[in-house]
């Protein structure tokens, strides 16, 4: 047998779960309690995060941490800490400030004086410049507008400072035309206010002040349980910050007004990336200007993305690795800005470099059910909705799966500040979608043992006691540490690579890399998005692209207007190994660089087993090239599905996204062998098929995800398989529960289990209707008698419409618990001819009793049992 399966029956699978634990100076009992409760939660590691601490690093907070720490060792906990004073990482707990000036941040930015010429005696006053803001000069440029638009025409003259200025003055002859002078100037001022103090991700010792002031404490107190009991550091949302709008997700280059990341060497830096004429072409940085506008931004996104790689997360890396801990976190993703400067690190794959695992988060309704294409309105403001669900996770688990260092495993920090309108239904909804894209580690946000209520981003998990759905949480923790046991130390199965359009967008026109992604998604066809530093290392065997443990029968390549010429020269040979690759709309007409591309162009367009296809065309062309795994027979655009290899075993996980629509379709499963399908909240098998390609007739409902397993025939006799009769169609005959009336009780989350009696309804109905409980957050208790006169035989209940949380009890059993649709349990061995005493309990969340400010961006629901309520016999 598997030994990923035996550790599962055996309930030995490991911990994939590391919540946050806000700190903010409570005593010693409120945090024993807490770990307590997250050890009840089937939690077995944390994230310690100061939230804000008013000690961080100071004599309190050693106590509270070794609290923490004396728990952990006495109760197996794995223990990691958040790496700051507060996010994001990078303040390095208000040490940066006290750096010499080039260990700071520093930006470098532009201010221009418009001229008309010819005046051979001009000047320009440049004092006032540096007085204003404290700007120095590194550079100065002259470039000619055109006369009708007043745009750049692409003439640009260097000028020489050295030579031109004296006292405070720039003395340059103004050719005849209309001209800008350019100042470039290195400053301070620019950037994100709120980060003026943090550090400068590009400078070395600018990070090892993070390291020196943050880790090397860590090491002195607790360099014995580095490694056993302490796991690791956690970095969230570093970047660059060098825009005024702090979350300003469209900060690419070509922003008059936004200072840029600087070190002292950078010019020499980049210099040799793009050539000895740099400094003239450095307008271009901000302005649009003619030819070598694209290959000068490209130039500077390239050098400035591996110096953050490089000094920053790698950095960090390395010490952790030294030291014998992990180093994990995750950036802003938000809105494409992963490819960005602004709060972006320039470069997803890259910026992710030094950690352990690959990571993203999702907060803030930033992933909603049902907006997959259209905008949602957030925090953020309007939501790039196709990023968020068919890019952003794809990107994270692709690292996973790509670089050795990170084992296969991507985690996500998940459902921070959604507000108390989000439940384990949504939780569970959120859990799958991860999964079945390939995340299999999880830190959900938050444990808060501030007194209740705590209005920083909820919902909180047990908040001192009145969140009512905490006592059901273990059971969403249960299922997801499984299914995460699952979906690791194996491979991952893909048939395509996509590439990521980092450079592309650098370098011109270009198509974002999830709209290709969105497309096979929609078709059930996975993939992976690969970065071009990956690709430019990789090669083709046997007609697949071969990295790491992943295999890709066809590589993918969403339109681009221009691409790195040694990229270019790589597709090349990779075609010519025998890859297939599509060039999704166009072929790319020129080079990101500023080089002669006719020839290598010409090589691209003649090469064999290169072809372009029309985006809509992709999936079709696929499938018509025997490029799927998993064949449906009609078009399901709300099935998602992940399938993963292990020895001797292989998962598909299958998942109805819709959040309203059941799905019906007829799957053909791939390859030979025997399926078994897997509750990973009961912790059951089921035997389900067998054959070449076999047929499985899919019914999901919304929420509904579904978990299949190959194994031998040998592994078969081993197993003790559940024997339940399947679930009838809908149309059989169902008979509706409907008493004279539905005796309801109610009970808060301090009194459960002892309920009120509220009365009686003769007729399902919403609970927070505004004539009856609009207010009330807790469980609702149904209770009714049913006769029956029907034999004895296979008999399910089905509750209908629930908001959210569901428990039921047949005749004083309990038939189990429901997180999610859908609302049906098998009630056979405790139904009886006779009366049956049927209790219902629905628990929904706080967001009726808290109404907070998180809750606000979405429609809310309905509490209760809204029906109908039917007996199911086949």
């Amino acid at each position: 047998m598997n030994g990923k399966l035996k550790d599962l029956l055996a309930g030995e699978e490991r911990n994939y779960i590391i919540p946050f634990l806000w700190q903010r100076g409570e005593t010693e009992a409120v945090i024993r309690e807490e770990l307590t409760r997250i050890r009840e939660a089937g939690i077995r590691a944390v994230c310690v995060e100061a939230r804000p601490h008013p000690d961080m690093l100071g004599p309190q907070w050693w106590r509270d941490m070794d609290i923490i720490m004396d728990e952990a060792r006495r109760h197996s906990l794995k223990v990691w800490v958040f790496d700051d004073d507060h996010f994001p990482t990078g303040h390095a707990a208000g040490k940066v400030k006290e750096a010499p000036l080039e260990h700071q941040r520093q930006f470098m930015s532009e201010r221009h004086i418009d001229a008309r010429g010819p005046d051979p005696e001009a000047t320009f006053l440049l004092r006032p410049f540096s007085i204003l803001d404290g700007a120095r000069p590194v550079g100065a440029v002259a470039a000619r507008r055109d006369p009708v638009t007043g745009q750049l025409d692409g003439e640009l003259i260097p000028i020489d400072l050295s030579t031109s200025v004296q006292d405070g003055v720039l003395y340059w002859p103004v050719p005849e035309g209309y001209w800008r002078i350019f100042l470039l100037m290195v400053t301070r001022e620019g950037g994100d206010e709120r980060r003026k103090d943090y550090l400068n991700p590009i400078v070395p010792e600018s990070t090892q002040i993070l390291i020196d002031t943050v880790y090397e404490a860590y090491y002195a107190r607790y360099k014995d349980d580095f490694g056993v009991t302490f796991a690791g550091f956690f970095s969230d949302e570093p970047g660059f910050y060098n825009s005024k709008n702090s979350y300003d997700f469209a900060s690419g280059l070509g922003q008059a007004s936004m200072a840029l990341p600087w070190r002292e060497d950078l010019l020499e830096l980049l210099e040799a990336e793009y050539g000895s004429n740099l400094r003239q072409h450095l307008p271009l940085l901000w302005h649009e200007g003619g030819p070598h506008t694209h290959a000068v931004r490209y130039a500077y996104m390239n050098v400035i993305s591996k110096l953050y790689a490089e000094h920053f997360s790698g950095r960090i890396g390395k010490w952790c690795t030294e030291h014998g801990v992990e180093y994990i976190g995750h950036l802003i993703e938000d809105n494409n800005v992963h490819a960005r400067l602004g709060c972006g690190a320039g470069h997803f794959f890259r910026a992710l470099e030094g950690q352990n695992m690959s990571g993203l988060d999702v907060v803030l309704w930033q992933i909603v059910p049902g907006f997959d294409e259209m905008s949602f309105s957030w925090m953020g403001g309007e939501t790039d909705s196709v990023f968020f669900q068919y890019g952003m996770t794809k990107l994270a688990s692709s690292l996973g799966h790509i670089d050795p260092r990170k084992r296969g495993r991507t985690f996500c920090e998940i459902f921070g500040a959604y507000g108390w309108a989000e439940g384990l239904k949504l939780m569970k909804w959120l859990t799958d979608h991860m999964l079945v894209r390939g995340v299999n580690h999880f830190v959900p946000h938050a444990f808060s043992q501030k007194e209740f209520p705590d209005w920083d981003c909820p919902p909180h998990f047990y908040a001192r006691g009145r969140n009512p759905q905490f006592r059901y949480y273990n059971l969403l923790n249960h299922y997801t540490n499984r299914l995460s046991h699952l979906l690791s130390d194996g491979r991952h199965v893909a048939t395509a690579a996509v590439l990521y359009h980092a450079e592309a967008e650098w370098s011109g026109q270009y198509m974002l890399f999830q709209e290709p992604v969105k497309q096979l998604m929609q078709h059930q066809i996975d993939c992976d998005v690969l970065p071009a530093d990956i690709l430019l290392t990789s090669f083709a065997t046997e007609g697949e692209l071969a990295i790491n443990q992943e295999r890709y029968s066809c590589l993918i390549v969403p339109y681009s207007e221009a691409l790195p010429v040694e990229l270019i020269s790589k597709l090349i040979e990779l075609a010519a190994s025998g890859l297939p690759i599509h060039f999704v709309d166009a072929l790319p007409t020129r080079l990101s660089q500023s080089i002669a591309s006719t020839d290598l162009l010409e090589q691209l367009k003649a090469g064999s087993n290169i072809s372009v296809v029309p985006l809509l065309k992709l999936a079709d062309t696929l499938r018509t090239n025997g490029m799927y795994e998993i064949g449906t027979t009609d078009w399901q655009p709300h099935l998602r599905t992940y399938q993963y290899r292990h020895e001797q075993m292989e998962v598909l996980m299958l998942f109805n996204e819709h959040p309203s629509d059941q799905l019906e379709t007829h799957v053909k499963l791939p390859g030979e062998g025997l399926w078994l399908s897997y509750d990973a909240f009961s912790n059951e098998l089921e035997y389900v098929g067998e054959g070449r390609d076999y047929g499985l007739d899919l019914r999901l409902s919304a929420y509904e995800s579904f978990i299949l397993l190959r194994v031998t025939t040998a592994d078969v006799a081993e197993l003790a398989l559940r024997s339940r009769s399947a679930l009838p169609p809908q149309a059989t005959s169902s008979r509706l529960v409907e008493p004279a009336e539905w005796q309801v009780s109610l009970a808060s989350s301090e009194s459960y289990p002892v309920f009120d009696s509220w009365g009686a309804l003769t007729s399902l109905r919403n609970m927070s209707s505004r004539e009856l409980l609009p207010r009330f957050s807790g469980t609702i208790k149904y209770e009714c008698e049913i006769a029956c006169v029907e034999p004895h035989g296979p008999l399910w209940l089905d509750l209908g419409q629930v908001y959210e949380t569901a428990e039921v009890w047949v005749n004083g059993k309990t038939a189990g618990v429901k997180l999610c649709a859908p609302y049906v349990w098998d009630i056979s061995e405790f139904w009886m001819q006779g009366t049956n005493a049927l209790v219902i309990e629905v628990t929904n969340t706080l967001a009726k009793d808290q109404q907070d400010w998180f809750s606000k961006f979405v429609q809310q629901e309905p509490s209760g049992m809204l029906g109908p309520v039917r007996l199911i016999r086949p």
